[in-house]
């Protein structure tokens, strides 16, 4: 079989002849950019080969597509340096682009009292007067202190309790899911009260994160994220429902994500010297796919017409079958969901802010691929899911990629040259633009005239830098001398269709949304950007290219990951679960394509920043004191 070693990763793998290249990075576990999960029609895979024969289809800037490769012999493919992934990028501090909701407000407070909770308890050792079993002397302590009428319990807890009563002479900890009738999970010899671990998953589209949490304090020790590993297969879900419709395939996406959350758990464990094994809970929360991945359920309907999940609600699963670290102990809860595109991560970001509980009337907001949508307070929650494509993450931008080292998160262009001036993730040379970026380009570009409110370059310009390039009109950000690439760096007007699409059915979204409850977007009190995407976004650029409303800025703040935060209220208090149940319920999902008025809406959307100036006021005075 050919052998296929990738540079510059140096490691090799063997494949027969009919596997293509990006299934042996996929082997290898090497990243290739794969935004069409390996269809052939996005372009992103770009591959060199540097040593042996091939068949496939090359590209015109250079380079072959990897899905379409074919090694004849063994190869040396040179993964290029737009399709390195580097987790330090997910590290770096988020910006002060809004007030933080967390700093002004504080997540939503719930007593530490968690799901599974650690009971010591000393027995009185059995004599011949009083030889009852072993399992009812426990339970009958254990009801005393619940002041529950029974106590269930996991079989194989039998296997260990005579040896762990015995250790101590009677006196044990034992720890009992407590959510519905309470079972007892483990007993250990001892008081253990005090070794109490959790650990809290936001399984996003594209990054993980995790925190380590001492259960006994509520306190968070350690934190760390990743890329999600099923980003080869797929950078959109629709593309990884796609192949997990392939033999294996779901499996095998269920495989890569359980893997990595493995690898962070024990990750976190090392950095606070503790064993893996003493994770009792693990609190997760994902979107819908996500959720549907993670237990390997079926995903299929999920995208098709009446658009419908396996389920919402999750039971309690023992790590040990997810192959998660602490054993048939440790119980994992996944946050429930609402609709096949607004998940359990909304669910937990509404809770961790707090919304159902207070009266100002609030529009969440989490941008992204599928862009997720909630109005409401107290008395209601109403929620839509925008497909809004993949434009902010990068996709479907000639030299959009991910946030990751040497990406252009921020521009500035001079209004007398027309010159740009960059910044990118990590002080490295540029490779590509992601999706803050991207945003900040497209603001400057039209607020220095570059482009008309239907984002057409001028043609006008006289400047080197606004070109007719091989696809269209375009914008040279940056020259190939100065790129990580060796090649130029451009904006296109294709590049700038796919991003007012995908601002627009955003913006579309929070209209049709609150028409459906009655309301209109003036009346909106506060705006809460979730997800780390809104906490790296210019809010006055997003205002400006219309993504999001023309309000007062004192209105708006950001949560940052608001589907981590309320993970680690899940696994603090059995109090923020019954929260997650109760905002799920009240969430009344609407079908926005469904909606007569949606399509107005996202046609009148197609213009920067509206066809209705009127709706950005802000914006309309900065156009007008530019043109006088």
């Amino acid at each position: 079989m050919p052998k296929v070693t990738f540079l510059p990763a140096g490691v090799s793998v063997e494949i027969a002849p009919e596997e293509t290249i990006i299934r042996a990075a996929m082997k290898a576990g090497v990243h290739i950019n794969a935004s069409c999960g390996g269809a052939g029609v996005c372009g992103k895979c770009r591959v060199f080969v540097e040593e042996g024969e091939v068949s496939g289809e090359p590209l015109p800037e250079g380079g072959y597509k990897a899905c379409t490769l074919f090694p004849k012999t063994d190869v040396v493919i040179r993964v290029p340096v737009e399709s390195e992934v580097d987790r330090r990028a997910l590290l770096r501090p988020a910006k002060k682009v809004a007030t933080s909701w967390v700093e002004a407000r504080g997540a939503a407070e719930f007593p530490l009292n968690p799901a599974a909770r650690k009971h010591f308890v000393t027995l009185e050792p059995p004599s011949l007067e009083n030889n009852m079993p072993d399992f009812p002397r426990l339970e009958m302590a254990l009801l005393a202190e619940l002041g529950a009428p029974k106590l269930d319990l996991d079989w194989q807890v039998l296997r260990d309790l005579p040896y762990a009563l015995r250790e101590k002479d009677f006196s044990v900890t034992a720890l009992v899911l407590e959510d519905g009738l309470p079972c007892l999970l483990a007993v250990e010899a001892g008081d253990k009260r005090s070794r109490h671990f959790a650990v809290a998953f936001d399984i996003g589209t594209t990054t993980l994160c995790a925190q380590l949490i001492d259960l006994s304090k509520g306190e968070v020790l350690a934190e760390t994220s990743d890329y999600n590993p099923q980003i080869s297969y797929g950078e959109d879900v629709i593309s990884r429902i796609e192949y997990a419709r392939r033999e294996g395939g779901l499996r095998t996406l269920q495989h890569k994500v359980l893997e990595s959350l493995a690898k962070l758990t024990r990750e976190l464990c090392e950095k606070e010297g503790i064993s893996p094994e003493e994770i009792s809970f693990y609190s997760a929360a994902g979107n819908t796919v996500m959720s549907h991945f993670l237990l390997a359920l079926e995903p299929r309907f999920l995208r098709e017409a009446p658009y419908v999940p396996v389920t919402t609600r999750f039971p309690y699963v023992p790590a040990e079958e997810l192959d998660l670290p602490g054993g048939r102990k440790a119980r994992l809860f996944l946050a429930p969901c609402v609709a096949s595109y607004v998940g359990g991560d909304i669910v937990s970001g509404v809770v961790a802010a707090g919304i159902a509980r207070e009266e100002p009337l609030t529009l969440f907001i989490d941008i992204g691929t599928n862009g997720e949508i909630v109005v409401g307070n107290r008395d209601f929650l109403a929620c839509a899911a925008c497909s809004a494509g993949p434009a902010f993450e990068g996709g479907g931008i000639k030299h959009g990629m991910r946030a990751t080292l040497g990406a252009i998160e921020a521009v500035h262009i001079d209004p007398a040259t027309l010159e740009p001036m960059i910044l990118t993730i990590g002080n490295k040379k540029p490779k590509g633009i992601c999706g803050s970026g991207i945003i900040s380009l497209l603001a400057n570009l039209f607020l220095e005239g570059i482009i008309d409110q239907s984002g057409k370059y001028r043609r006008d310009l006289d400047h080197p830098r606004v070109r007719e390039g091989r696809d269209g009109w375009e914008y040279v950000l940056v020259w190939g001398k100065e790129s990580a690439t060796g090649e130029d760096i451009v904006f296109t007007e294709a590049d700038i269709d796919n991003l007012i699409r995908a601002k627009g059915a955003m913006f579309a979204g929070y209209q049709t949304l609150l028409e459906s409850v009655g309301l209109e977007i003036g009346m909106v009190e506060r705006v809460i950007l979730a997800g780390n995407f809104g906490s790296f976004l210019d809010l006055e650029q997003a205002i400006t290219i219309g993504l999001l409303p023309d309000l007062p800025r004192e209105r708006f703040f950001f949560i940052g990951n608001a589907s981590l935060l309320g993970a680690r209220l899940a696994a603090t208090s059995l109090e923020a679960i019954r929260e997650m149940e109760k905002v799920a319920d009240m969430m009344t999902h609407f079908e926005l394509s469904a909606h007569p008025g949606y399509m107005d809406y996202y046609v009148s959307a197609l213009f920067l920043p509206h066809t209705n100036i009127d709706l950005f006021p802000t914006v309309k005075e900065i156009l007008a004191s530019r043109e006088s």
